[in-house]
């Protein structure tokens, strides 16, 4: 695609991040910095809560893991998704957590497998591992509660 005038540029951005879509593309362009956002709120949450609160580090994982998921959620439900299958917002956030936490499980059994069974170094796993939870927490949410139609 070959981009002629600032204008095109112009309206590729808006299409990309600010008008609402139901292009599962865009909606996937979107969800990468969602969840980079959500990395972030729940590793810094982490590391505050640990060493300036005193935390043990266990409680501070599940505290900012549960602030890196209500990231995800507002964000989700106000930028990358435009359609919203259930109308009770406690049901979809309670379906929206449980696909987290199953994303949380397979994150632990990937890392697990690719570290100990195939013998890669424990970040790259974390890498590949990273990948494929992105994939599944997206379109386990999309299919589950943002489907269109």
């Amino acid at each position: 695609m070959k981009i002629k005038d600032k204008s095109e540029i112009k309206n590729l951005t808006r299409e990309l991040l600010k008008h609402p879509t139901s292009s599962t593309k865009i909606q996937f362009f979107r969800y990468v910095f969602v969840g980079g956002a959500a990395f972030i709120v729940d590793f810094l949450s982490l590391f505050i809560l640990t060493d300036y609160f005193g935390i043990y580090y266990i409680t501070s994982a599940a505290i900012a893991f549960i602030l890196g998921l209500i990231t995800n959620y507002l964000f989700s439900i106000s930028w990358v998704f435009d359609q919203r299958n259930i109308n009770n917002k406690t049901i979809e956030f309670s379906i929206f957590a449980v696909i987290g936490v199953i994303g949380l499980v397979l994150n632990e059994l990937f890392i697990w497998f690719f570290t100990s069974e195939l013998g890669f170094y424990y970040l790259i796993s974390k890498i590949i591992t990273a990948i494929i939870i992105l994939f599944w927490n997206f379109f386990a949410r999309k299919i589950t509660l943002f489907r269109a139609g």
